[in-house]
Formats: structure tokens, C-alpha cells, sequence
């Protein structure tokens, strides 16, 4: 699925993000930025050592926040890790657009043309699904509306559940 937002495009793919030929995959990281599992274990193990290096030298990042590594051995140039919360801890949603908002900005401060997504907090810190999809696709909506580099911002599920969600959450946004 395509959709054409000024001169950028949103797609949705289902499939692995650790696979994505856009110049950055976001990475759903937590605040201590250590890869551990899911996405980030995936990356890790894809990615190779250095990424993990490079995250230990910035130390931390807050819910909410983004930093930006390379991408090791992985096709795309740069990690960008992604803080998202953990459903319950308090004002989710705001930090969830926070979190999404911030990559969009590494990104284009790096001057990227491509990013991808993984659907980010639903994992391990239990975010719903359909609220996030809402929270994301919102969010990169109003950032492509302004003026940016990002040509190409790309939602990459994992599973066909996660990208029914998403793919329902575009077209009623």
C-alpha cells in the first residue's frame, strides 16, 4: 500500500526490517540502548558488533527520544533507535509521537531521503497495536505535510496481524 503525502510517500510492507534497503531502519530501543531482543536483538545479531559499540558511547536516550548509529552490516546506512514507552507508565501516546517525530528529525538532519518502521512499543512494553498504528501513521503524516528531505517513509511489519492494523489505521487517518 502507497500513499502520497506532498513530495513523500508512505508504504506499508509486511516482512523484516533488518532487510529494508531505506537509508535508516528505526530500531524500537530502549533508554539504555542495549539491543537485547525483538527488534533490536534482530538488528543486533544482523547488524554486527559495532552498532551496539557505537549505542554504549551515547549511553542512554529517553522515552520519547532518538538517536541515530550506522547501520553495521545491515543494507541501511543508519540505525536510528527509537524510545518508545511502556503501556502504562504515563502519558504513552504523547511519548509514542514523541518517539516517532524524533527519527523523522535524525533523519532528515542527516539527510536521509528513506526511513523504515517497525510498529514501535507493541512488543515487550505492550503499547496496542491499533493505537500505535493511529499515534505513527498521524505523526509522519503531519511531518511529511511540512517541509523535509524524507522522500520515502516506510512502515515494515513484522507479522500479517500488525500490518492488517496499520494498513486499516491509513486509510481512516
Amino acid at each position: 500500500m502507497r500513499i502520497q503525502i506532498n513530495q513523500s510517500e508512505v508504504v506499508l510492507i509486511q516482512g523484516d526490517i533488518t532487510e529494508s534497503d531505506t537509508d535508516a531502519i528505526v530500531n524500537a530501543a530502549n533508554s539504555e540502548l542495549i539491543l537485547g531482543g525483538g527488534v533490536a536483538g534482530a538488528i543486533r545479531k544482523k547488524g554486527g558488533p559495532t552498532i551496539q559499540q557505537e549505542c554504549d558511547a551515547i549511553g542512554e536516550c529517553p522515552v520519547g527520544g532518538a538517536v541515530i548509529t550506522s547501520g553495521g552490516n545491515l543494507n541501511a546506512r543508519y540505525v536510528i533507535h527509537a524510545v518508545g514507552p511502556r503501556w502504562g507508565e504515563g502519558d504513552e501516546e504523547n511519548k509514542l509521537h514523541n518517539a516517532t517525530l524524533n527519527s523523522l528529525k535524525r533523519a532528515d538532519e542527516k539527510g536521509l531521503r528513506s526511513i523504515a518502521f517497525p510498529a514501535l512499543s507493541t512488543g515487550i512494553f505492550g503499547f496496542p497495536m491499533d493505537l500505535a498504528a493511529k499515534i505513527m501513521i498521524q505523526t509522519v503524516r503531519g511531518y511529511l505535510s511540512q517541509n523535509t528531505g524524507i522522500q520515502r517513509v516506510v512502515f515494515l511489519l513484522f507479522d500479517e496481524k500488525g500490518f492488517i492494523m496499520f494498513k486499516e489505521s491509513c486509510l481512516k487517518v
